[in-house]
């Protein structure tokens, strides 16, 4: 049977939005994250973030130390007893100044190849039942594109998207922030399961 989960943008949905982020003291989690990452595994999710990382194809981290700061991240999860189950990041951009990195490719999202090789590797639903919660345009793309629901956080950029998407797609959700992601998604269910 396939699995539930949330996929969530990394920043501005999960951290706080700094523009590029290239050294472990740079990653700041937002108020709420971690009681929220513990109440979506409480609703059955499993939650893993799917994050575009263009700085590694620009040339101010590499991959590994993209990898240092990812592992960082999972252990400051888990030691709160809100773990992650993966991570997931695109380092490719079509205009790289690295040269192996620069190319369009399935897994930048608005492409949903981060949440397809996610749903492969963990055995995920890709459906209604699966969310993907995101700040940009490109986040709730990505949702549609690999067949889940979509919610657009206020936090990071998502704001200045909301009238956008709430005239372009009525089936996005907007919450305020990743706080209030197992609350709207316990609701919804609850009247999917009444309707």
């Amino acid at each position: 049977m396939s699995r539930r989960a949330i996929f969530l943008d990394r920043d501005g949905v999960l951290l706080e939005e700094r523009g590029y982020v290239t050294r472990v003291s740079e990653l700041s989690v937002l108020p709420g994250a971690y009681e929220a990452v513990r109440a979506l595994h409480r609703l059955g999710l499993l939650v893993i973030v799917a994050t575009n990382q263009s700085a590694v194809a620009r040339g101010m981290l590499s991959c590994d130390e993209l990898d240092a700061l990812h592992a960082e991240l999972l252990e400051r999860f888990s030691s709160e007893g809100a773990p992650l189950d993966g991570i997931y990041a695109c380092p490719h951009h079509p205009e790289a100044m690295v040269a192996e990195l620069r190319r369009s490719c399935e897994c930048r999202k608005p492409a949903p190849g981060l949440i397809l090789q996610a749903a492969r590797d963990l055995g995920l639903a890709l459906d209604f039942s699966s969310y993907f919660a995101g700040d940009q345009w490109s986040d709730l793309e990505c949702a549609r594109a690999a067949g889940v629901s979509a919610v657009l956080v206020r936090t990071g950029k998502g704001a200045a998207l909301e009238a956008r998407a709430r005239l372009e797609r009525p089936d996005v959700v907007v919450c305020d922030s990743i706080a209030d992601l197992p609350r709207l998604i316990s609701e919804r269910a609850f009247r999917t399961v009444r309707a």
